[in-house]
């Protein structure tokens, strides 16, 4: 018998999938996206305001952005956590890319809701 010994973040197939995921949802939103500007005759300011005055837009845009967010830091994570060797510069990448993503994803809020 085998026994496992779990050591370090419970991560893996959770975050393989969640990964996979978020790239469905980014996938989705940029085919649909570039799909309505193909379909547009002139692109304008005023297509672009008309587009994300909609509650419905202005959400699947943040879901996309926020799922951006979080496949990035999955992509970030493993790469520092594969190729940084000391545990001190580790934590403090990861702590200076959570802080980042975590302003991005604050501004995201404010540029489509206007706050």
């Amino acid at each position: 018998m085998v026994n496992r010994v779990v050591v370090g973040a419970h991560y893996g197939l959770r975050d393989w999938l969640i990964q996979r995921v978020t790239a469905v949802v980014m996938a989705v939103y940029i085919v649909s996206l570039a799909g309505y500007l193909l379909l547009q005759t002139d692109l304008d300011y005023d297509v672009w305001t008309a587009l994300f005055s909609s509650q419905t837009v202005r959400t699947f845009t943040l879901l996309f952005l926020l799922s951006l967010f979080y496949h990035a830091w999955v992509g970030i994570r493993d790469i520092v956590m594969d190729y940084v060797k000391s545990a001190a510069v580790r934590l403090v990448i990861h702590v200076l890319v959570i802080l980042a993503l975590l302003l991005y994803a604050i501004w995201s809020v404010q540029i489509l809701w206007g706050f």
